[in-house]
């Protein structure tokens, strides 16, 4: 195809658009993880996996097929959103308890799992509703990636800036953004 062509182009800018849109979860969810405070490591770490889910999600789901898009969107969007309410919950209670009690820990292997699963698993709906069409899957996959691991790389800056002046309320500041997101998603 030529790269002149403008199907080629309208192609490319609305995967963008839908890159950017699913790419905001991360974003989100990298503010309140970031407010509790990280490491740049565990910074580097995390938008690795976030992008390669952003990749491996949508991929499965075009794989997966078109016919059952409408049930598997609508059962992915209420799996993320009670994801993002139980992680929002936690981190709240955790930081309004006195007692030093064991939080979600995104540098274990199944915190960072659940970190990536619960911002891209919207990518996977997405990736079945484009599965039915005929387009470029390695350009769909390696937009959705990128803005994945970005949006993630400057939610978790920004959180940790953010944490930095907000102090010991950080993390519940944090887990209040994470509650408003699933419920965003939830209705």
């Amino acid at each position: 195809m030529d790269l002149a062509s403008p199907l080629l182009w309208g192609q490319f800018i609305s995967i963008g658009f839908m890159a950017l849109a699913l790419g905001l979860d991360a974003l989100s969810l990298g503010l309140g993880i970031g407010m509790r405070g990280i490491r740049k490591l565990d910074i580097a770490k995390i938008s690795i996996v976030t992008a390669l889910f952003h990749i491996l999600m949508p991929l499965a789901g075009m794989w997966t097929g078109g016919y059952i898009s409408a049930l598997i969107g609508k059962v992915a969007t209420i799996g993320g959103g009670i994801l993002l309410l139980l992680l929002g919950a936690h981190m709240v209670y955790s930081s309004l308890r006195s007692e030093e009690s064991p939080t979600y820990d995104h540098r274990s292997f199944w915190g960072l799992m659940l970190f990536s699963l619960s911002v891209s698993i919207d990518s996977f709906s997405v990736g079945v509703s484009l599965g039915m069409f005929a387009g470029d899957v390695l350009m769909t996959v390696l937009m959705f990636g990128t803005a994945g691991g970005l949006m993630s790389v400057a939610g978790l800056v920004l959180g940790r800036r953010v944490g930095e002046w907000v102090g010991e309320y950080g993390e519940a500041l944090g887990g209040v953004i994470l509650l408003a997101f699933g419920i965003r998603f939830l209705l």
